[in-house]
């Protein structure tokens, strides 16, 4: 059997390459704005709840009312830590006990061997 080979086609090749990668990088665009401004959305939305109760201390300086990226990092590797250490030592040994198993119909051998008689050809 010969089978034929069909031409490449290089512009449709191109072209799905070409939309591929358009996609990918659209997407990686539209993450770096996500990651930009949703925390400064929910900064927002914190600031009108805080204005509602009435907890909302405007300042004069440009200084920030929330905790910096730097403190919340350093405030959850000290959690993680502590509470890695709470968790008991424990003594990394390993005990094999021998079990002795029943016989099971399922581990037999007898049953894995096939009874097929062998056929005479004519």
């Amino acid at each position: 059997m010969f089978y034929m080979l069909e031409a490449v086609n290089w512009s449709q090749i191109w072209v799905i390459t070409a939309v591929g990668y358009s996609v990918v990088f659209a997407a990686l665009v539209l993450l770096i704005f996500v990651f930009k401004y949703v925390p400064k959305v929910l900064n927002m939305q914190l600031k009108r709840k805080l204005i509602k109760q009435g907890k909302y201390v405007e300042r004069g300086d440009s200084e920030e009312q929330f905790i910096a990226g730097e403190v919340n990092a350093a405030i959850g590797t000290a959690l993680g830590l502590y509470f890695s250490d709470l968790h008991d030592e424990e003594s990394k040994i390993i005990t094999i006990k021998r079990v002795e198993r029943r016989y099971s119909p399922w581990s037999s051998k007898i049953y894995n061997i096939n009874n097929v008689l062998p056929t005479t050809h004519r």
